[in-house]
């Protein structure tokens, strides 16, 4: 008789599966980006990058170019996948303190500021932001960092559990 292998996925692989699908419902037109936070082993909260709720979707106003960008060359109307996570758990007073962030793209920096001024204590990331934008490092990730915020890479994270 053979042995089965356990094929048990672990909290962390769930909860990146669930961002990749999540930024799957994104009307960003450049690129899809999906969060989720939990505490707990619990989920408090998610979201993807996408312009507010009643304003435009960016696949159907701007299908070829995407919304218009602003000064900076970033999206005009976009929030991105933290950003929204973070306003629903706030719109539904949901006490973020130590919570753990799954992201598919690395936080950019002002997103880092929100993460660690909320009190999110572990994020947990499958892309890195500096790559797609062809910066030379993570702003992001190296605010967080620096004032303590425990920051993993998955495919890292993976390769330590296995």
């Amino acid at each position: 008789m053979s042995e089965i292998k356990n094929t048990r996925p672990s909290f962390d692989e769930i909860y990146m599966d669930l961002a990749v699908n999540l930024a799957k419902r994104s009307h960003c037109v450049k690129m899809k980006v999906g969060a989720v936070i939990t505490k707990d082993t619990r989920i408090v909260s998610l979201g993807y990058n996408g312009p507010p709720a009643g304003t435009h979707n960016c696949d159907q106003e701007w299908p070829e170019e995407g919304c218009p960008r602003s000064e900076r060359g970033g999206c005009s109307l976009a929030l991105h996948a933290e950003e929204n996570a973070l306003l629903y758990a706030a719109k539904n007073n949901v006490n973020l303190e130590g919570a753990t962030l799954y992201v598919t793209l690395s936080p950019c920096l002002p997103c880092a500021r929100m993460i660690f001024t909320i009190g999110i204590k572990k994020v947990i990331y499958l892309n890195s932001y500096a790559a797609y934008k062809g910066l030379k490092c993570d702003e992001g990730i190296d605010f967080l960092k620096r004032f303590g915020v425990q920051v993993f890479h998955f495919d890292e994270l993976k390769k330590q559990i296995a």
